[in-house]
């Protein structure tokens, strides 16, 4: 008896035009971030901000990107005003992903914008947005997950799990994350 076949990756093909540009721009974006990007120092802000934006990123203004973060197509990328995206971040935008104004995403985190469909033998590639809101705050090593809207001034805590859409102004915690209580501004925690 043979078992059933779950996938076939001999019948996977890219979507034409599926990454937005040329081949010679995403290897050129992948040169430039891997040497250019990389290599500069931790204060150089305003030149990540140029070469994120050359390559098609809109990017705000006063957005904090450590040297360490690694974009996969920038042309799918914006970054609202006075945001900052910390170090070892990777934003894996095959496809759109929007950080709000003033919204922190910390070192190690993970936003995933890309997927495959598991119930298809060819295992077919899809790109699914990630909108996190303004004046969210994602902390260290989050993971969010194709397709996810994180709302305006939600907090995401630490090693989190993010795989459903999580409401504004909530301080969510866990794997999966879930809303745990209200985000109350001008009151401290201590």
């Amino acid at each position: 008896m043979n078992a059933p076949r779950w996938q076939d990756l001999s019948r996977f093909r890219l979507p034409p035009g599926f990454r937005g540009r040329s081949a010679l721009t995403v290897q050129l974006w992948w040169l430039v971030q891997a040497s250019l990007f990389r290599w500069s120092p931790q204060f150089a802000y305003g030149f990540r901000r140029a070469l994120l934006r050359a390559f098609g990123a809109r990017v705000g203004r006063g957005v904090l990107v450590r040297p360490t973060v690694t974009v996969t197509y920038p042309w799918h990328v914006s970054v609202g005003d006075h945001a900052w995206i910390g170090d070892d971040v990777v934003v894996y935008s095959l496809g759109e992903i929007r950080i709000g104004s003033h919204t922190v995403v910390s070192q190690r985190s993970y936003l995933c914008a890309g997927d495959h469909d598991p119930m298809q033998i060819d295992f077919p590639i899809r790109a699914r947005a990630v909108h996190i809101e303004d004046e969210a705050w994602l902390g260290t090593d989050v993971f969010v997950a194709p397709g996810v809207r994180i709302g305006r001034g939600a907090v995401v805590g630490a090693r989190s799990s993010v795989f459903r859409d999580l409401p504004e102004g909530m301080v969510c915690l866990g794997s999966p994350c879930r809303p745990v209580r209200p985000r109350v501004p001008g009151v401290s925690e201590s």
